[in-house]
């Protein structure tokens, strides 16, 4: 993304059981989370949005509550009843800049999510800082890759269409995507697994902060040593990618 573009974004950050979390929006959606601060050079002078840090539910609770039914809207992205898309001031209200709205926005679900609250984000993306790759893959794997559910780079490359006749195996492709992912977790590329494993994971700490995303939404039968309230060691370090 070209720093012209990063000038454009409202910035914000999240605490959660992974570790600080920025997030970055444009008027037209979500562009970057991130497990680390913002760039300095984006936030200087910026209004700033902190969220605390939400409190996981027990998976007993989480499991219990009624889940509503979803659809997918325009793109392909799973929509909660009642949800926004389309509607009158979905990019900003009368004295709120639209990407300040959909950051406000995207804070408020990532919280509603790690605390058990929320399955299905009810956000726009904004495809246009990503690359051709990415653009076919990603909303693939939003559309498709739900809450507890996993898919395999394999499988992932077939839904997007990705040939398997050159010199990278189309999987193997999926796996260079899913690491440059701009907006990991909401585009949920830790739902992407290898055919014999996990897979890798760049984002924060690395396969650790995988792992609990996957216990967390019950795609993986939880460990002895795993903990609601985060994975162990020092959590929030590193990229934006992920996968």
């Amino acid at each position: 993304m070209s720093n012209a573009a990063v000038g454009e974004l409202a910035w914000g950050t999240l605490g959660s059981p992974v570790g600080e979390i920025s997030v970055a929006c444009s008027a037209a959606g979500l562009a970057q989370v991130r497990f680390a601060p913002p760039p300095v050079s984006a936030v200087t002078g910026a209004r700033a949005r902190h969220t605390e840090t939400p409190r996981p539910r027990p998976r007993a609770a989480r499991d219990a509550s009624p889940q509503e039914e979803t659809h997918r809207g325009p793109g392909g992205a799973r929509e909660e009843p009642g949800s926004g898309h389309g509607e009158p001031g979905a990019h900003g209200e009368p004295g709120e800049p639209g990407a300040q709205r959909q950051l406000d926005r995207a804070c408020t679900q990532l919280g509603e999510y790690f605390a058990g609250q929320r399955r299905v984000f009810d956000l726009p993306v904004d495809w246009s800082g990503m690359s051709a790759p990415q653009r076919q893959v990603l909303p693939v794997l939003l559309a498709s890759a739900g809450y507890g559910e996993t898919v395999t780079y394999g499988a992932l490359a077939r839904r997007a269409g990705l040939a398997d006749g050159g010199k990278v195996p189309a999987a193997r492709v999926t796996g260079q995507i899913m690491g440059s992912n701009p907006c990991p977790i909401i585009v949920p590329c830790h739902r992407v697994v290898a055919g014999d494993g996990l897979g890798g994971y760049s984002g924060g700490t690395g396969i650790e902060i995988k792992r609990w995303l996957l216990i967390f939404e019950g795609a993986l039968p939880p460990t002895l040593d795993w903990d609601p309230a985060g994975p162990a060691g020092p959590a929030g370090l590193g990229g934006t990618g992920a996968g």
